[in-house]
């Protein structure tokens, strides 16, 4: 009898820290799917864009943590173009100095509604790029930092950690010529508002817009131009569409 009860004993203690793992198992689970599934895509976001114009400038508010639009070329501009780009994205790159040339060839004239469209699962350094920008731009210098990004892409694409948080703080500190707030703009980087920032235009890009592709740009009547990189258009036919949808939007609006 005692040899049947101190077999069993076995056996149920057995089966007891088994339970006790499973147990343990799912409630782990389940702690980390509350506390961190819905974070486990950095750039999830609800937003209900019925609230917002999407073709015209979208002014600072919580939403998108108090940073609005960033207008490239005249805000006065009677033509609108609305960019959605990627800093790690080779294309968007490419396609850079077309959009200053453009913007440069209708001064006055153009204005490009620049939002972001971090591509993480293809760009890992993605996130980490456009906080560097927006970070710089809460300092005046959003603009020119972007396009310091793109010009020294192939530097810090593989970067990663401390090494690639060194390049983008010595881009500004190269860019401010020293009168930036460096402790500022690293600190920036990974502020609430920024990371608002940055998921806000994405949720416009993927979930109003429902894009899938970088450098995608979208016309005032709310077209999708994104024919010439999914038909993988030259950069100087491009270039053509461009100048033949703002020529054409000038003489329709009576200017010259």
């Amino acid at each position: 009898m005692k040899n049947f009860l101190k077999k069993n004993l076995r056996i149920l203690i057995i089966v007891a820290v088994v339970v006790a793992a499973i147990v343990g198992l799912l409630i782990y689970k389940s702690k980390l799917n509350s506390s961190s599934g819905a974070s486990a895509d950095p750039l999830a976001y609800s937003v209900d864009f019925s609230q917002y114009d999407l073709l015209s400038v979208i002014e600072p508010s919580e939403a998108n943590g108090y940073i609005g639009d960033h207008i490239k070329g005249d805000p006065s501009a009677t033509v609108t173009l609305f960019e959605y780009a990627d800093f790690q994205c080779s294309g968007c790159a490419m396609m850079a100095p077309y959009v200053d040339q453009l913007l440069s060839e209708y001064e006055g004239k153009l204005r490009i509604i620049y939002r972001n469209y971090p591509i993480p699962s293809l760009h890992p350094n993605a996130i980490a790029a456009v906080s560097a920008a927006e970070a710089a731009g809460l300092q005046g210098y959003w603009e020119e930092y972007g396009s310091m990004l793109f010009a020294n892409q192939a530097e810090w694409f593989y970067s990663t950690g401390t090494a690639r948080t060194t390049l983008f703080m010595d881009y500004f500190r190269s860019l401010t010529n020293g009168a930036g707030d460096v402790a500022k703009f690293r600190s920036d980087m990974a502020s609430a508002e920024v990371k608002t920032k940055i998921k806000f235009d994405n949720a416009i890009a993927t979930d109003a817009y429902k894009l899938d592709s970088t450098p995608t740009f979208i016309d005032e009547d709310g077209n999708v131009l994104d024919w010439y990189y999914k038909e993988k258009q030259t950069m100087s036919e491009t270039y053509q569409f461009f100048q033949d949808y703002v020529d054409a939007k000038l003489k329709e609006k009576g200017i010259e």
